[in-house]
């Protein structure tokens, strides 16, 4: 879906604002999400969630209190006010040092297999719950600021539709088309669609016509005012993105409108509006140099005041114990400092952020070593968390979905839900 041609009517905002008010109430009582925030590169987590101050390997950071049962890192003090409501996993274990096999592990909780393409976790809540979901008519698999990972065998109809963090549809060419045209347009690609269907050449193209009628049906969905993140007050968009210079400029990296504070501030709009599962992409986590200049005046600002600021908005409005928020990786970076003020690949001891969706918060589950370079507690793998997940999802942890070949694949790969989070 990364393709759909889409535009919206012109909706005034107080109606979406008076339609989501009417169904909130509904929303919140029946609709379970989840809020992947991907950090992609691979983040120091010893240096966010895990310090280390009394080791060689700590750095420059000092740990604070939070308002949970742990420390963080003193460059993340909006975080720490919220910690009760978040718990760290400081013991994931999953030995992929490598960018594009470690973010294909911990968004499928499968090893890559030449013989299966695993679909990533949103599409399997996309399969399970956005399906069920008759009401929703904006997709429900969003992807904001980046790509995510594909559906592998769910289908094309599970895919993550890919927007920017104003809500811009990545592909989007058809917003100044006239209603006859459109039309015209819609009825040619439908007939040439259903004849290469009948010309039985496999499933996909019925999926790719299956993915392109729902993407007409955006046209007039109110529901896509869920995307107009800009209408947002300014008190509420500062919540996010706190205040300063211009988006990703100035000493702390913050902006009135900064394109990660605005994608988490869209992905609790569009959770609001019965979206089950949505992904908001930071980059710039590579660090093999200057990692603590990088992380104080530049990624950890926008991170503290993204994730305090959804938080906080999701508790204020009773949806925080609907919605689950997960904070990950493809790994992290090496306990060792390196020689150019750098960290490097590291996946055999690091931390993983959950919290929200009924689970345990404020607690540090697992440990590692005086010097962050083994665990020493209970190590766990991708597949654990996406079951933690599951369970506050109310997704059953017997589920199996089938893959192309037949081979049955369980969810989260049979995972185990993390007992100190689930109670």
């Amino acid at each position: 879906m990364q393709h759909l041609a889409a535009s919206t009517m012109a909706i005034p905002g107080l109606q979406f604002l008076n339609h989501l008010q009417a169904n909130a109430a509904e929303v919140r009582r029946n609709q379970k999400a989840c809020i992947l925030l991907w950090m992609s590169g691979g983040p120091p987590t010893i240096d966010i969630w895990d310090l280390k101050p009394d080791s060689k390997n700590g750095g420059e950071f000092k740990p604070i209190s939070t308002a949970g049962d742990l420390q963080i890192s003193e460059h993340m003090p909006q975080t720490a006010k919220v910690m009760n409501n978040l718990s760290v996993v400081r013991s994931m274990s999953t030995r992929e040092a490598d960018h594009n096999r470690g973010r294909y592990y911990m968004h499928t909780s499968y090893i890559p297999n030449p013989t299966v393409v695993h679909p990533t976790f949103g599409s399997v809540v996309s399969y399970e719950l956005g399906a069920k979901r008759k009401e929703l008519e904006i997709p429900s698999f969003v992807s904001i600021g980046g790509p995510s990972m594909g559906p592998g065998f769910m289908g094309m109809m599970h895919s993550p539709f890919q927007v920017d963090s104003n809500g811009d549809i990545r592909n989007a060419a058809m917003k100044d088309l006239s209603e006859a045209r459109f039309g015209q347009r819609t009825a040619m690609l439908d007939a040439i669609e259903t004849d290469f269907i009948r010309s039985d050449r496999g499933q996909l193209p019925k999926d790719h016509q299956d993915v392109y009628k729902k993407a007409m049906s955006l046209f007039t969905s109110k529901q896509m005012q869920a995307f107009k993140v800009n209408e947002e007050k300014p008190e509420t968009i500062q919540m996010y993105c706190g205040t300063g210079a211009n988006a990703g400029g100035g000493r702390m990296g913050m902006g009135a409108r900064n394109p990660f504070g605005m994608g988490c501030l869209m992905a609790r709009r569009l959770v609001e509006a019965g979206v089950p599962f949505v992904e908001v992409d930071l980059g710039g986590w590579d660090l093999h140099a200057q990692v603590f200049n990088t992380l104080k005046n530049q990624r950890l600002p926008v991170l503290d005041q993204a994730i305090a600021g959804l938080t906080t908005d999701l508790e204020q409005r009773g949806m925080l114990k609907d919605t689950t928020i997960v904070w990950m990786g493809e790994f992290t970076r090496t306990p060792r400092i390196n020689q150019d003020t750098g960290r490097d690949h590291w996946a055999t001891s690091w931390s993983v952020m959950v919290g929200g969706g009924g689970l345990r918060g404020g607690v540090a589950v697992g440990e590692t070593d005086k010097d962050g370079t083994s665990c020493v507690s209970q190590a766990y793998l991708p597949g654990d968390i996406w079951a933690t997940v599951t369970h506050a999802l109310g997704i059953p942890l017997d589920t199996v979905h089938t893959s192309k070949n037949g081979r049955p694949m369980k969810i989260a790969n049979g995972g185990t839900a993390i007992k100190e989070l689930i109670g």
